[in-house]
């Protein structure tokens, strides 16, 4: 388990601020009138955002070779 946290760590961080993000979004800006599926329910935006954090710092993974 701590070898696939290590691995995958800028995944893990990049949906905690996604999630982080997403609450807020939805706390300050949101959807009043409850029509918005993502923004109307803050579940829906904080993984909607986790994702899209997540993808974000997928950016930044470098490859990584195995040598034998």
């Amino acid at each position: 388990m701590k070898q696939w946290t290590l691995k995958n760590k800028l995944y893990i961080i990049g949906a905690a601020i996604g999630a982080l993000g997403g609450y807020l979004y939805w706390k300050f800006i949101g959807c009043t009138t409850g029509t918005c599926p993502i923004t109307s329910n803050p579940r829906n935006s904080m993984v909607y955002f986790a994702i899209m954090g997540a993808l974000l710092f997928n950016i930044f993974k470098t490859n990584e070779q195995k040598k034998d």
